[in-house]
């Protein structure tokens, strides 16, 4: 099956911008907020695997399927986990770089189960949920390195994540964040 072109663009503007086409301002999500957020979206997320039949057809052939975006959200989201631990035990990490576009492809994410990849987000966000929940204030500051230079604090490293699965979910149902 042939890949869409890979993402190059740096979305680290969506940390300061309000994102015009999922409508997420992530900048302004406080991190109790997020926690909320990533669970809701979730909740969507796993219904959308298991309750679409027709969740791993690709709307057009270089336009990944809900199955594929699905497994794409599943990965980020024990990434982040991963990387958040990491901020909060070492003092300002860099991180490896992810090549989403080659995990995709190694993963056969088209190929995947739905209702596997759906329990695999419902388990790894509630893990990351309760992480998230478990975070003290000053601990929001707390710093990390992205292995292209992009430097994150907690906060805004769990806006970028929000944007992510958001942004995500708008590419699959053109659902605007505020609605």
């Amino acid at each position: 099956m042939e890949q869409p072109p890979p993402d190059t663009k740096d979305w680290t503007w969506t940390i300061q911008l309000r994102c015009p086409d999922c409508g997420l301002e992530a900048g302004a999500v406080s991190v109790p907020e997020v926690a909320d957020r990533l669970e809701a979206a979730a909740v969507e997320w796993v219904q959308i695997l298991t309750q679409n039949p027709a969740a791993d057809r690709r709307p057009a052939p270089l336009v990944w399927s809900p199955l594929e975006y699905g497994a794409h959200v599943r990965d980020a989201i024990e990434l982040y986990d991963a990387r958040l631990v990491m901020m909060l035990v070492e003092d300002n990490p860099t991180f490896k770089n992810w090549d989403q576009d080659e995990a995709a492809i190694v993963g056969d994410y088209a190929s995947l189960d739905p209702d596997q990849v759906a329990a695999e987000i419902a388990g790894y966000s509630a893990t990351l949920v309760a992480r998230i929940r478990a975070l003290e204030e000053s601990q929001f500051d707390r710093r990390g390195t992205r292995s292209d230079g992009a430097e994150f604090t907690v906060r805004t490293f769990l806006q970028y994540l929000l944007h992510d699965i958001v942004h995500h979910l708008w590419d699959v149902t053109g659902q605007q964040a505020d609605a």
